[in-house]
């Protein structure tokens, strides 16, 4: 970071820079050296990052750098999903569309995430791992503009991490043309979580049902969802 920039923005990460031009390099050398120190020291070179900065950057090396290039991802669908037109789309629609893209922006580095995906599987980084998959699934319904603020907030990201996991290891395994297989996998997926949502529906319309619904409802209406949300 420039010290105009800095001067600029106190507050700004003095690491940005760095961090972006790492991700950048990683995904062709962590496709041979997997997450490692070895990884970020070439893609360092390469970047034109001092050695010294790695650590700075990331302290855990590999594992804080998966990490990173995961919430980078989020991030991109999230500026690629508001730049895009979706007037008139229903929630479905746009949801299906966001985790689409979530998994494009990463598409050209299907080897890095395939190996990010086995070092957080490692019990060690369970914790994170759920966590990254919860942010995910955060910021898709975040992107789709979702309004929850009780306890729908954490049931729509409850099941749509189960969605996107499902179908990001169904996307690692695709090798047809545009991974159409994929897209049709992850659309059977949502048709499956709408199934539910209708069943919900046919039981509001039974007496019996609506008390059992308004029961859970009422309990629901007692959880919020974190402040800010």
């Amino acid at each position: 970071m420039t010290e105009t920039a800095a001067a600029e923005d106190p507050f700004a990460d003095p690491f940005a820079e760095a961090r972006d031009r790492l991700l950048d390099a990683l995904p062709d050398h962590v496709v041979f050296d997997g997450w490692s120190m070895t990884a970020l020291e070439a893609a360092a070179r390469e970047a034109g990052v001092e050695p010294s900065e790695i650590r700075l950057v990331f302290p855990r090396g590999g594992v804080d750098a998966a990490l990173a290039f995961h919430a980078r991802g989020d991030a991109r669908m999230a500026k690629r999903f508001a730049a895009e037109d979706h007037e008139g789309w229903g929630f479905t629609a746009k949801v299906t569309r966001a985790v689409r893209l979530r998994l494009e922006v990463v598409a050209d580095a299907k080897d890095a995430v395939r190996r990010a995906a086995a070092l957080l599987s490692l019990p060690i980084y369970a914790p994170e791992a759920a966590r990254a998959l919860w942010r995910t699934s955060d910021a898709i319904w975040t992107a789709v503009g979702d309004a929850s603020t009780d306890g729908a907030w954490y049931t729509k990201r409850a099941t749509l991490s189960g969605v996107y996991a499902s179908t990001t290891l169904y996307w690692l395994g695709d090798e047809t043309p545009g991974a159409t297989a994929t897209w049709e996998f992850l659309d059977r997926r949502i048709g499956d979580v709408m199934r539910i949502e209708k069943t919900k529906a046919s039981l509001r319309a039974n007496p019996l049902g609506r008390i059992a619904m308004d029961l859970q409802d009422r309990a629901l209406g007692f959880i919020k969802a974190p402040r800010g949300a």
